[in-house]
């Protein structure tokens, strides 16, 4: 659906908002996760669906890829990043390559989405952590020195991996021909910015640090003006053509969110 569609909910939904602050978080999460879906999926999903398609199915027969979920998966989940997430950002990264390189399943291409892909599964493996993105590369690197990778490539991912925080200063690849894993895990990363942070992330992290809902609401609108931020440091074309439409659709379901539970909060 669309439109003007987008942002209705039914006659219940602000009772059943009412219900949420008595509740639970699992409640909120899914009361977000049906305004979301009366809203129209982000327009890379729709447009590009074949190299969606295509990065999919590369992610699912790769052996490295699945070794990669396995050292994952070792670890509980990371607060809102964990398999779920992970697996997110590698199909999105496989598939930004595969736009940006537009010459289908070339081999190039397609070890560059291999690439791609190990980043997206490993970029958050040491998420809980303060400097994450640094320490996470670290980790990685001696799980990819298992891989058959040739040294440069095992070198990119690791960058990529280092490179991909938000509003932090990152570095060019030693590789400028594989500078598109480290653009395509950054910006794919933060298409999560967009409807996932109101559907899942925000809510695992909230309810695992037991924070009140009221709390939430107080801190809800400068988060989003934060996230609203993130629309201009897409760094490949595909990214900066589609990763806005991912945020303003976040944001749309935030104000939603927020204007029903701020209500429901402060009685009819």
């Amino acid at each position: 659906m669309g439109g003007g569609g987008s942002l209705r909910h039914p006659p219940s939904a602000f009772q059943e908002t009412a219900d949420v602050l008595d509740t639970d978080y699992h409640k909120a999460r899914d009361l977000s996760r049906k305004i979301a879906s009366e809203m129209d999926p982000p327009l890379f999903y729709v447009e590009k669906r074949l190299e969606v398609a295509l990065s999919e199915e590369l992610f699912e027969t790769h052996d490295m890829v699945r070794a990669a979920l396995r050292r994952f998966s070792r670890r509980a989940d990371r607060i809102g990043h964990g398999l779920s997430h992970v697996r997110k950002v590698a199909l999105d990264a496989g598939a930004v390559v595969l736009c940006e390189a537009g010459n289908g399943r070339c081999p190039r291409t397609e070890r560059q989405v291999l690439l791609a892909h190990l980043a997206g599964v490993l970029h958050d493996i040491r998420r809980e952590e303060r400097n994450h993105a640094l320490r996470g590369a670290e980790e990685a690197g001696l799980f990819l020195s298992q891989l058959a990778l040739k040294e440069g490539e095992r070198r990119a991912v690791v960058q990529a991996i280092r490179n991909h925080e938000a509003f932090k200063p990152f570095e060019p690849l030693d590789d400028p021909g594989l500078q598109i894993v480290s653009d395509a895990l950054y910006d794919a990363d933060k298409f999560r910015w967009g409807p996932d942070n109101f559907t899942d992330t925000v809510w695992s992290m909230v309810a695992s640090r037991n924070v009140p809902l009221e709390t939430l609401l107080d801190h809800f609108l400068p988060g989003m003006e934060g996230i609203g931020k993130i629309r201009d440091t897409f760094r490949t074309p595909t990214g900066r053509t589609y990763g806005p439409d991912f945020i303003e659709k976040g944001l749309q379901i935030g104000k939603k969110i927020y204007e029903l539970f701020r209500g429901a909060s402060s009685g009819p």
